[in-house]
């Protein structure tokens, strides 16, 4: 179900709890926002549809990614960019890494590590900072 995306600042601080099997409804519905969305946006994190849990999803070159509980493991070539968000106006400098290991879960709570470069990896550390609380 395509839900209504949270603007602003205040409600997107915090940081999100856990993700668990209980929220895989949370995460479907979090991944049809983002494809409902997709002319504007690459990828979006739980918070952004009003649910503080570790969830984000992506469009990782075509093909839209699911990760529950990411973690960054490793990463690479720092540099700084500019970012746009779905939920706030404008945009903002910040630093990423070109090449980072992420940690996650699956939809089906399977463990998997994947290595990411370039444009998703620098996706995923923005909605990994959303999941962290940490605005761009």
């Amino acid at each position: 179900m395509v839900r209504p995306v949270v603007h602003g600042e205040m409600a997107l601080a915090g940081v999100s709890r856990p993700a668990t099997k209980d929220d895989i409804p949370v995460a479907k519905d979090l991944l049809d926002t983002l494809k409902a969305n997709r002319k504007n946006c690459v990828g979006m994190a739980a918070n952004m549809i009003g649910q503080k849990v570790c969830i984000i999803v992506f469009d990782n070159g075509g093909k839209y990614m699911t990760m529950l509980n990411p973690e960054i493991t490793d990463a690479s070539g720092e540099y700084e960019t500019e970012e746009g968000c779905l939920s706030l106006s404008g945009t903002r400098k910040t630093r990423r890494f070109e090449k980072i290991t992420v940690k996650y879960q699956t939809l089906a709570l399977a463990e998997k590590t994947g290595s990411f470069s370039g444009f998703p990896a620098q996706i995923i550390q923005h909605e990994i900072d959303h999941c962290r609380g940490k605005l761009i």
